[in-house]
Protein backbone atom coordinates (compact mmCIF):
# COMPACT_ATOMS: atom_id res chain seq x y z
CA UNK A 1 0.00 0.00 0.00
CA UNK A 2 1.30 3.66 -0.56
CA UNK A 3 1.68 5.58 2.01
CA UNK A 4 0.85 9.30 1.92
CA UNK A 5 4.53 10.89 2.37
CA UNK A 6 4.43 14.07 4.41
CA UNK A 7 7.17 16.89 5.35
CA UNK A 8 5.97 18.42 8.27
CA UNK A 9 7.45 22.34 8.39
CA UNK A 10 7.48 24.31 12.09
CA UNK A 11 9.68 26.91 13.75
CA UNK A 12 9.03 24.82 16.95
CA UNK A 13 10.37 21.41 17.41
CA UNK A 14 7.98 20.04 20.24
CA UNK A 15 5.15 20.83 17.03
CA UNK A 16 7.14 19.06 14.51
CA UNK A 17 7.38 16.56 17.40
CA UNK A 18 4.01 16.08 17.78
CA UNK A 19 2.81 16.10 14.14
CA UNK A 20 5.14 13.28 13.84
CA UNK A 21 3.99 10.76 16.47
CA UNK A 22 0.75 11.62 15.34
CA UNK A 23 0.73 10.91 11.95
CA UNK A 24 3.05 7.97 11.76
CA UNK A 25 0.49 6.61 14.25
CA UNK A 26 -1.66 5.99 10.83
CA UNK A 27 -1.19 2.86 8.83
CA UNK A 28 -1.56 4.90 5.25
CA UNK A 29 0.73 7.94 6.62
CA UNK A 30 4.52 8.33 6.45
CA UNK A 31 6.68 11.82 7.88
CA UNK A 32 9.30 11.69 5.46
CA UNK A 33 11.01 14.72 6.44
CA UNK A 34 11.14 17.79 8.88
CA UNK A 35 11.90 21.37 8.32
CA UNK A 36 12.24 23.99 10.62
CA UNK A 37 11.84 27.71 8.56
CA UNK A 38 10.29 28.49 4.85
CA UNK A 39 13.14 28.44 3.11
CA UNK A 40 14.07 25.02 4.68
CA UNK A 41 11.15 23.47 3.69
CA UNK A 42 11.04 24.76 0.01
CA UNK A 43 14.69 22.78 -0.53
CA UNK A 44 13.36 19.96 1.76
CA UNK A 45 10.13 19.68 -0.48
CA UNK A 46 12.82 19.80 -3.66
CA UNK A 47 14.96 17.32 -2.13
CA UNK A 48 12.42 14.35 -1.01
CA UNK A 49 9.18 15.10 -3.43
CA UNK A 50 6.16 14.81 -0.68
CA UNK A 51 3.06 13.98 -1.53
CA UNK A 52 1.93 16.33 1.44
CA UNK A 53 3.27 19.49 2.89
CA UNK A 54 2.54 20.50 6.43
CA UNK A 55 3.52 23.85 6.98
CA UNK A 56 2.83 26.70 9.60
CA UNK A 57 1.78 30.00 8.14
CA UNK A 58 4.03 32.08 10.28
CA UNK A 59 7.28 30.86 9.84
CA UNK A 60 11.13 32.65 9.85
CA UNK A 61 13.26 33.39 7.09
CA UNK A 62 10.19 32.94 4.18
CA UNK A 63 6.80 32.79 5.61
CA UNK A 64 4.64 29.76 5.22
CA UNK A 65 2.46 32.05 1.83
CA UNK A 66 5.56 32.83 -0.11
CA UNK A 67 7.05 29.07 0.84
CA UNK A 68 3.91 27.65 -0.87
CA UNK A 69 4.30 29.94 -4.03
CA UNK A 70 7.49 28.51 -4.22
CA UNK A 71 6.92 24.47 -3.44
CA UNK A 72 4.06 24.91 -6.03
CA UNK A 73 5.97 26.65 -8.83
CA UNK A 74 8.82 23.88 -8.41
CA UNK A 75 5.76 20.63 -8.20
CA UNK A 76 2.56 21.56 -8.40
CA UNK A 77 1.58 18.15 -7.72
CA UNK A 78 2.32 18.48 -4.35
CA UNK A 79 -0.09 19.42 -2.23
CA UNK A 80 0.16 21.79 0.87
CA UNK A 81 -2.09 21.81 4.00
CA UNK A 82 -1.26 25.54 6.13
CA UNK A 83 -0.95 24.82 9.80
CA UNK A 84 -1.66 28.46 11.98
CA UNK A 85 -3.58 29.74 14.77
CA UNK A 86 -5.27 32.56 13.23
CA UNK A 87 -8.86 31.90 12.11
CA UNK A 88 -9.68 35.32 10.37
CA UNK A 89 -10.83 34.73 6.78
CA UNK A 90 -8.59 37.43 5.54
CA UNK A 91 -5.88 34.54 5.61
CA UNK A 92 -7.67 32.01 4.41
CA UNK A 93 -8.01 34.21 1.51
CA UNK A 94 -4.41 34.61 1.03
CA UNK A 95 -3.56 30.95 1.37
CA UNK A 96 -5.62 29.81 -1.08
CA UNK A 97 -4.55 32.41 -3.53
CA UNK A 98 -1.13 30.72 -2.62
CA UNK A 99 -1.96 27.25 -3.93
CA UNK A 100 -2.49 25.72 -0.80
CA UNK A 101 -5.03 22.89 -0.59
CA UNK A 102 -5.94 23.15 3.16
CA UNK A 103 -5.87 25.37 6.20
CA UNK A 104 -6.15 24.14 9.41
CA UNK A 105 -5.89 25.59 13.12
CA UNK A 106 -3.27 24.56 15.78
CA UNK A 107 -6.37 23.90 18.12
CA UNK A 108 -8.03 21.37 15.70
CA UNK A 109 -7.66 17.56 17.30
CA UNK A 110 -6.06 14.63 15.80
CA UNK A 111 -8.94 13.61 13.62
CA UNK A 112 -9.25 16.63 11.93
CA UNK A 113 -5.49 16.72 11.07
CA UNK A 114 -5.50 13.36 9.41
CA UNK A 115 -8.77 14.02 7.48
CA UNK A 116 -7.15 17.05 6.21
CA UNK A 117 -3.85 15.02 5.52
CA UNK A 118 -5.70 12.87 3.69
CA UNK A 119 -8.02 15.09 1.64
CA UNK A 120 -5.07 17.29 0.75
CA UNK A 121 -2.99 14.04 -0.74
CA UNK A 122 -6.49 13.69 -2.56
CA UNK A 123 -6.32 17.12 -4.23
CA UNK A 124 -9.43 18.30 -2.58
CA UNK A 125 -9.74 21.18 -0.86
CA UNK A 126 -10.20 21.12 2.97
CA UNK A 127 -10.95 23.94 5.36
CA UNK A 128 -10.87 23.56 8.88
CA UNK A 129 -14.48 23.73 10.61
CA UNK A 130 -14.38 26.30 12.70
CA UNK A 131 -13.25 28.90 9.66
CA UNK A 132 -16.06 27.61 7.47
CA UNK A 133 -18.95 28.21 9.40
CA UNK A 134 -17.25 31.92 10.49
CA UNK A 135 -16.95 32.39 6.32
CA UNK A 136 -19.60 31.25 5.58
CA UNK A 137 -21.88 32.92 8.19
CA UNK A 138 -20.59 36.12 6.44
CA UNK A 139 -21.61 34.89 3.02
CA UNK A 140 -25.16 34.09 4.04
CA UNK A 141 -25.52 37.54 5.51
CA UNK A 142 -24.43 39.25 2.45
CA UNK A 143 -25.59 36.54 -0.46
CA UNK A 144 -29.10 37.36 -0.17
CA UNK A 145 -28.71 40.81 -1.08
CA UNK A 146 -25.64 40.30 -4.14
CA UNK A 147 -25.18 38.86 -6.87
CA UNK A 148 -21.74 38.19 -8.44
CA UNK A 149 -21.57 41.94 -9.69
CA UNK A 150 -22.50 43.81 -6.37
CA UNK A 151 -26.09 44.09 -7.33
CA UNK A 152 -29.00 43.68 -4.85
CA UNK A 153 -30.75 39.86 -5.19
CA UNK A 154 -32.06 37.63 -3.56
CA UNK A 155 -29.82 34.60 -4.49
CA UNK A 156 -31.36 31.80 -1.67
CA UNK A 157 -34.68 31.80 0.10
CA UNK A 158 -34.42 32.25 4.28
CA UNK A 159 -34.69 28.31 4.75
CA UNK A 160 -31.84 27.30 2.25
CA UNK A 161 -29.77 30.17 4.05
CA UNK A 162 -30.48 28.60 7.25
CA UNK A 163 -29.57 25.00 5.68
CA UNK A 164 -26.41 26.38 4.46
CA UNK A 165 -25.16 27.64 7.80
CA UNK A 166 -25.78 24.40 9.56
CA UNK A 167 -24.24 22.42 5.68
CA UNK A 168 -20.83 24.75 7.08
CA UNK A 169 -21.57 23.81 11.03
CA UNK A 170 -20.94 20.09 9.65
CA UNK A 171 -24.33 18.79 10.59
CA UNK A 172 -26.00 16.09 8.94
CA UNK A 173 -28.86 16.26 6.68
CA UNK A 174 -30.74 13.99 9.52
CA UNK A 175 -29.37 16.56 12.19
CA UNK A 176 -30.83 19.48 10.40
CA UNK A 177 -34.35 18.06 10.11
CA UNK A 178 -34.42 17.87 13.66
CA UNK A 179 -32.83 21.43 14.22
CA UNK A 180 -35.56 22.83 11.35
CA UNK A 181 -38.31 20.46 12.58
CA UNK A 182 -38.43 19.24 9.13
CA UNK A 183 -38.39 15.93 7.21
CA UNK A 184 -35.23 15.05 5.75
CA UNK A 185 -36.17 14.66 2.37
CA UNK A 186 -37.35 18.19 2.84
CA UNK A 187 -33.96 19.15 3.98
CA UNK A 188 -32.33 17.31 0.78
CA UNK A 189 -34.43 19.10 -1.62
CA UNK A 190 -33.19 22.55 0.32
CA UNK A 191 -29.62 21.22 -0.12
CA UNK A 192 -29.79 20.19 -3.54
CA UNK A 193 -31.93 23.76 -4.39
CA UNK A 194 -29.40 26.09 -2.85
CA UNK A 195 -25.92 23.93 -4.40
CA UNK A 196 -27.75 24.10 -7.78
CA UNK A 197 -28.48 27.78 -7.68
CA UNK A 198 -24.91 28.52 -6.91
CA UNK A 199 -23.35 25.31 -8.81
CA UNK A 200 -21.65 24.85 -5.30
CA UNK A 201 -21.00 20.99 -4.26
CA UNK A 202 -18.80 21.39 -1.16
CA UNK A 203 -17.78 24.16 1.80
CA UNK A 204 -14.47 24.33 0.65
CA UNK A 205 -15.34 25.61 -3.06
CA UNK A 206 -18.36 27.35 -1.91
CA UNK A 207 -15.85 30.18 0.33
CA UNK A 208 -13.55 30.08 -2.39
CA UNK A 209 -16.32 31.25 -4.77
CA UNK A 210 -17.86 33.76 -2.40
CA UNK A 211 -14.40 35.48 -2.12
CA UNK A 212 -13.92 35.52 -5.96
CA UNK A 213 -16.97 37.11 -6.62
CA UNK A 214 -16.92 39.67 -3.85
CA UNK A 215 -19.25 37.91 -1.61
CA UNK A 216 -16.93 38.60 1.52
CA UNK A 217 -14.86 41.60 1.63
CA UNK A 218 -11.01 41.22 2.18
CA UNK A 219 -9.49 44.20 3.39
Amino acid sequence: MHKIRVLIADDHTMVRQGLRTMLNSQSDIEVVGEAANGREAVQRAREIDPDVVVLDLSMPILNGLEATRQIKKENPRIGVLILTMHHNEEYVFQVLKSGAKGYIIKESGFEEMVRAVRSVYRHENYLDRKISKDVIDEYVKRAAHTDASGAPKDILTPREREVLKLIAEGKSNKEIAQILDLSVKTVDVHRTNLMKKLDIHDVATLVKFAIKKGLIEVT
